[in-house]
């Protein structure tokens, strides 16, 4: 199998795995009435203002934001946090890779859908993660090494990001709108490639035959080599099993590049922990579930308080949205998933990620004309721009559209089999 393949495989089973954490903390929320009651009493005073009159952004003294608050804002990020549950719930991947892209296509710009998203990440975790039933499996050694890096690695990234801004906000929207373009287009292509060739075989399952936090039975071929390795100190973990060994160093460097994903891209660093765990650092899935659970709190609080939140960068009330949306869109997703075909469920994966690509790629024209790298005429960058905001909304609108009416129109028999 040649690198661009492993690649591929690897992210589709960490976006698999987020998702699948997603909607277990969802779940854990719309089946515990105390925190629906608590989400209903923060989101009270935010429909209290937006009702009566638009209101300063908290912490935006510096943000580069929109100036006041307004009920329409608030529907939008609704709107995201919906459509984004609808497509983790539906599809089982690819939902957090659209909010912060969905974000910078309403308006909101770059380095405040991260902070916003993450935030928003950090919210759902604490919420909704229910750590006493999984912290009997983490490793302490590796959890800590793992946090070492990551720490560092939140700092890194939010200083990446920070920085660019400071320097010019258009070259902080060009720099994320670039990583995402280049994510989702590589992603995009080998999933429409998938898409194309189940459709032609019927032996092919819609889901690849593939559980992320299922994980192998065995270690691959990359964790043995990596556990030979012997750069002191060792960490010996999932004892059970009979023992493994893995230099604190290379934990350290996965925690690293985590961090760094989460506070650059927004999405929390979940979406890679577990495959990297499981696949590179040859841990026992059991293992590696509670240490991403720990990982994904600490990752994303850090990141989205230390980094964003006190500099003003993070947007509370469209958390709260999202954060409303997507609890109602897993839930619809996951009980369409009976009674939709999974060869459509794998075509609208693909087609949802190329529009976040194409939506991400048709802002870099004229945010590069703007800083002078390159030069095109104004109008055709505008234009591009906005085809680019048209496809990705349409394509996210007819996802919605196609989930809703499939689930309302199946609605009794979803009841009965409830």
């Amino acid at each position: 199998m040649s690198f661009p393949r492993q690649l591929y495989e690897f992210l589709r089973a960490a976006s698999i795995a987020h998702a699948k954490w997603d909607y277990e903390v969802s779940m854990n929320i719309i089946r515990n009435k105390k925190k629906l009651l608590i989400l209903f009493i923060l989101l009270l005073p935010i429909l209290a203002v937006s009702l009566t009159t638009a209101a300063d952004m908290l912490g935006g003294k510096t943000a580069y934001a929109p100036a006041h608050y307004t009920t329409t804002i608030f529907a939008v990020s609704i709107a995201v946090g919906l459509a984004a549950g609808l497509i983790t719930g539906c599809i089982g991947a690819g939902g957090g890779f659209i909010i912060t892209p969905a974000l910078m296509a309403a308006g909101v710009k770059g380095i405040l859908a991260v902070g916003t998203d993450v935030f928003h990440i950090f919210a759902k975790a604490i919420m909704g993660t229910t750590i006493h039933r999984k912290l009997g499996n983490v490793s302490v050694k590796l959890a800590m090494a793992f946090l070492v890096g990551s720490s560092g690695g939140t700092f890194i990234g939010g200083a990446i990001n920070k920085g660019l801004y400071n320097k010019d906000p258009l070259l902080s929207e060009a720099f994320i709108s670039l990583v995402y373009a280049l994510l989702l287009g590589f992603l995009g292509i080998y999933a429409m490639a998938d898409f194309i060739k189940s459709s032609r075989s019927s032996a092919k399952t819609a889901e690849g035959g593939h559980d992320a936090h299922g994980g192998p039975s065995g270690m691959t071929s990359l964790a043995v080599n990596i556990q030979k390795i012997n750069i002191p100190p060792m960490i010996t973990f999932d004892e059970d099993l009979g023992g493994r060994r893995i230099s604190w160093l290379f934990v350290a460097i996965g925690g690293l590049i985590v961090g760094m994903l989460a506070s650059i891209m927004g999405v929390g660093g979940g979406f890679v922990t577990f495959p990297m765990f499981v696949y590179i650092f040859g841990v026992s899935s059991m293992t590696t579930v509670g240490t991403d659970i720990l990982q994904i709190i600490f990752t994303a609080g850090l990141a989205s308080i230390v980094q964003y939140a006190i500099y003003g960068y993070v947007f509370y009330t469209l958390a709260m949205g999202m954060l409303l949306g997507s609890l109602i869109g897993i839930q619809v997703g996951a009980l369409t998933t009976k009674v939709v075909k999974g060869i459509h469920i794998r075509g609208f994966y693909a087609m949802s990620i190329i529009a976040g690509f194409i939506n991400r790629a048709a802002t870099l024209p004229k945010k590069l004309t703007e800083l002078e790298i390159i030069n095109m005429s104004k109008p055709v960058t505008s234009a591009i721009e906005t085809a680019g905001n048209y496809i990705f909304w349409i394509v996210v609108a007819a996802f919605g559209i196609w989930v809703l009416g499939k689930f309302f129109t199946n609605i009794k028999m979803l009841r009965e089999e409830g």
